[in-house]
């Protein structure tokens, strides 16, 4: 099969390539405009793989779709997975016009050549095609305490520039498979966290600023909730859903998971504590600080991921221990992959700070 990956260079999508290129005969065309979250060194030792291709592109730019159109013409994918986007709520909160223009041009932009492919296919490769638009449980607003996880048929409420952003995107993609018949799954993960990940998300974050001795900020009190979910589990779902999962459908991807952000990083500090301990001898749990909280901060989001399970018979493989476990021993050991983001890119500055 040949995947064209929007934003492979990213978190998610450096992981997610990994893995085809290790463990299946896909052959992948990666387009990604190479922002400042995403890490040329994520893929740098498979830049000469004979499957593996790389194209900078950026889907919000003016002449994208002329790009996109030659990229898809020759490469002819079987199926897309989109994955670029804009992420980070805080700099969504400072500079909301980057990701009405990636998330929303840039998701026009690739559903208009999907489309343009897909009307010139026949027989078994129209049969075949998909295009895998990748969303976020953000789009569903902030849950009550009490309420139930979020399903499939929950109406929208996005209350962020960045989730607000990602749900037009969902909509386009709804849009395009509806009027156009472009065969079209959407799917909705829960935050993800693992090697890769760019420190300017919460548990790399954490994790940076306890191995550099400084304070690990924690908005409001530390008690919004968020359900956590290991990359390569996302990444396994993924390959299901473009395998057996339904046009026309959105599934769920979410792990058991679910606790506190203090509760969180309580857990990643225990860890440390055991695979890298202070020198003083004390707690890196004692490096955490409340600080002034985010504007608009949703308080809880939690997806039903019953329909996935059902369906597909898809379950996480790592909770929350085995999962953090790992996250840490790779950044001990990959310090040349982080250490040079923060000479260039300072990621553990707040951003999206209130304003007095």
């Amino acid at each position: 099969m040949k995947l064209l990956i929007t934003g492979g260079s990213g978190f998610i999508g450096s992981n997610l390539i990994r893995q085809l290129l290790a463990s299946t005969e896909h052959h992948i065309l990666n387009l990604d405009k190479l922002s400042y979250a995403a890490n040329p060194l994520s893929l740098a030792d498979l830049a000469a793989h004979p499957r593996y291709q790389f194209a900078q592109v950026d889907l919000a730019a003016p002449n994208t779709t002329a790009a996109l159109t030659d990229h898809f013409a020759q490469f002819c994918p079987d199926a897309v997975i989109h994955l670029a986007a804009e992420t980070h709520v805080d700099r969504s909160i400072d500079a909301p016009a980057a990701f009405i223009a990636s998330n929303v041009s840039g998701t026009f932009a690739l559903l208009h050549a999907a489309r343009t492919h897909f009307d010139q296919l026949g027989g078994a490769a129209r049969e075949r095609f998909r295009v895998l638009h990748v969303s976020t449980d953000e789009v569903y607003g902030s849950l009550a305490p009490d309420a139930p996880a979020a399903t499939e048929t929950q109406p929208y409420a996005p209350r962020s520039p960045y989730s607000a952003s990602k749900a037009a995107s969902d909509h386009l993609a709804r849009a395009w498979a509806h009027t156009y018949a472009l065969p079209v799954i959407v799917s909705t993960c829960s935050n993800n966290y693992g090697p890769y990940q760019f420190p300017e998300k919460l548990i790399p974050l954490a994790l940076l600023k306890a191995l550099r001795g400084e304070p690990i900020p924690l908005y409001g009190t530390g008690e919004n909730r968020r359900n956590w979910l290991y990359v390569a589990d996302h990444i396994d779902a993924l390959l299901r859903l473009l395998e057996h999962g339904q046009v026309g459908q959105t599934y769920h991807i979410g792990s058991d998971s679910d606790l506190p952000n203090l509760a969180l990083i309580r857990q990643l500090c225990a860890l440390l504590d055991a695979l890298h301990p202070r020198r003083d001898g004390q707690p890196h749990a004692a490096q955490i600080r409340f600080v002034a909280d985010r504007p608009g901060h949703d308080f809880r989001y939690a997806l039903d991921t019953t329909k996935l399970r059902r369906e597909l018979g898809w379950r996480p493989r790592h909770d929350l221990t085995t999962g953090l476990r790992k996250t840490v021993h790779w950044y001990l050991e990959n310090t040349a992959w982080w250490q040079p983001l923060l000479t260039h890119n300072a990621p553990l500055q707040r951003l999206g700070a209130p304003k007095n």
